[in-house]
């Protein structure tokens, strides 16, 4: 099957959980009624959206998104990707229209052995960095696709990185309240960065060793919990030149923001996917390889267009958000059209 045109999506659902199983700290269980509306919200998404891929955050139980699919009548036309996500934890998942998925899916949880955080050299009036972190705080989900029947197959990851919630230090065997009670959030804060920042890490080691002198398509769906210019996404896209001639472009290990792209399409930015205290910012994001890259050299898909969904975002208070049904993400979704270039 050779496509000539597909589309993928980003979706944090949010707490996807069955009824009457425990979620975070402080969390009630969902009540049969929470729960339903959650489903029919999720599917008439889907329905509505019917990208070719999804990746999904935020989901605890895999029945939960079997629910929603058969809701929206599109469990016939998806497999779902959710092996780890049997209630007890937060898991990436994704759906992806039959007969498109190569091989089995795997789930990520330790980082790479290439990902080490230590520094001793460099500026002598700076202290020696020492970060031990070994792992993702959600395993990374990675499968394989076949977008033409020609290889090569396109690797997909879907991730969701350390969230910008200050890191509770209050039960740590070293808090002492007098001394580090009126810094907690500036600590947490930084903790919290930190680990965002060891995993879009580990991230770019997964994604240069599938990229790096190869010819490997790759896409990242995520909610990356950062904005586009921010640190965590320059680690991850490798900081690549957009504004250059024709088919003169790209970069082997390089990823490109859906965003980005977005913008030299258009001539106003509305994009943003989470509302807080006021603030809209862009956290969820689609990554692409020099593949799906207009100006590249090596291009093979040329971008289509990006939407997102985020009226529901005009509910900022999470208690809303549970009445409803929605989701507090915004969900982008991204086309591309075969169009290979002819240099």
């Amino acid at each position: 099957m050779d496509l000539d045109r597909f589309s993928v999506a980003t979706f944090n659902l949010y707490n996807f959980q069955v009824p009457g199983a425990p979620m975070n700290p402080g969390q009630a269980p969902y009540s049969e009624t929470e729960y339903h509306r959650k489903v029919v919200w999720t599917a008439d998404r889907l329905r509505d959206l019917r990208p070719d891929i999804v990746g999904l955050q935020e989901l605890w139980h895999g029945d939960a998104m079997r629910a929603a699919l058969e809701e929206a009548n599109l469990d016939d036309d998806y497999d779902l990707l959710a092996t780890p996500a049997t209630g007890g934890g937060i898991v990436c998942g994704a759906i992806v229209r039959k007969g498109l998925l190569r091989g089995d899916p795997m789930w990520v949880s330790d980082f790479p052995d290439a990902v080490r955080l230590q520094n001793t050299t460099g500026d002598p009036q700076a202290p020696d960095i020492d970060v031990r972190i070994g792992g993702f705080s959600r395993p990374v989900l990675a499968f394989d696709v076949a977008l033409r029947e020609a290889p090569p197959l396109t690797r997909v990851f879907v991730a969701h990185l350390k969230s910008k919630l200050p890191a509770e230090i209050s039960a740590e065997p070293w808090y002492d309240r007098d001394v580090h009670g009126d810094h907690r959030t500036a600590i947490g804060a930084a903790l919290a960065t930190i680990r965002r920042t060891a995993e879009a890490t580990a991230l770019r080691v997964l994604l240069t060793e599938s990229m790096k002198g190869t010819v490997t398509p790759v896409i990242v769906l995520g909610d990356l919990n950062d904005g586009q210019h921010s640190n965590t996404i320059n680690i991850l896209t490798e900081q690549p030149r957009y504004l250059v001639g024709d088919s003169k472009g790209g970069g082997d290990i390089a990823l490109y923001t859906g965003q980005t792209l977005q913008e030299y399409r258009d001539t106003r930015d509305v994009y943003y996917t989470h509302v807080h205290e006021d603030l809209r910012e862009s956290l969820d994001h689609v990554l692409v390889s020099e593949q799906f890259y207009d100006h590249s050299q090596r291009r093979q898909w040329l971008f289509d267009g990006l939407t997102i969904t985020n009226d529901h975002l005009n509910d900022e208070d999470s208690a809303t958000h549970r009445l409803k049904g929605t989701g507090d993400h915004g969900i982008v979704k991204v086309g591309f059209r075969w169009a290979p270039t002819k240099a």
